[in-house]
């Protein structure tokens, strides 16, 4: 089912693409800062040598693979400036399901960018792929990226507390999700 040959999703402002070469800098340079990185998984600073290896292990990847994390370059329509990324993991035991995740550069947050990246990742993920649940987490602390997935449609279906071993410390995290019919009956109303 999977195959390579995926491009770009376009958005009105943004385009959803794969990595580039050229991207890699900005990609290391955003994810080096210490608020960007402080509810992700990875710690800053983010070495250049671990872009490169991501964008080596995506490059024969369609994002629709099972068991796997696709990320997404998010560039600005036009200009091709690339100013976040979006991920997303579809389930290897159930693929019509999918988790998603978002980092946006300093510079490129609070202009409803990440958002607009995040709407057009669900209708890929829904109108293209046929997927029948989405999902989410994000560390309870992380008000900003709680409020997008709210702003977005998710729900907001609980809270693992103290489940997540993160940087010496137990966290929480929030769990959002949202049903095909649901972001179906979104985008028409």
């Amino acid at each position: 089912m999977a195959h390579v040959d995926f491009t770009v999703l376009a958005a009105e402002r943004l385009v959803l693409r794969r990595f580039r070469p050229a991207d890699l800098p900005a990609f290391a340079a955003y994810r080096s800062d210490p608020e960007v990185a402080r509810y992700q998984t990875w710690s800053a600073p983010y070495p250049l040598d671990a872009a490169e290896r991501m964008f080596a292990d995506l490059s024969t990847l369609h994002p629709d693979t099972p068991g796997e994390w696709y990320q997404f370059a998010v560039a600005l329509h036009g200009s091709e400036e690339l100013i976040g990324d979006c991920g997303v993991h579809v389930r290897a035991d159930d693929p019509r399901q999918a988790e998603i995740g978002f980092t946006f550069a300093p510079s490129s947050q609070g202009r409803g960018y990440a958002s607009e990246a995040v709407r057009r990742l669900l209708d890929y993920l829904f109108l293209e792929r046929g997927k029948h649940r989405v999902t989410a987490a994000c560390d309870d602390r992380n008000v900003r990226s709680a409020a997008l997935l709210r702003r977005v449609g998710m729900r907001r279906e609980g809270l693992t507390v103290e489940s997540v071993w993160s940087k010496g410390e137990w966290t929480n995290d929030e769990l959002y999700a949202v049903l095909e019919r649901e972001w179906l009956d979104l985008q028409q109303g």
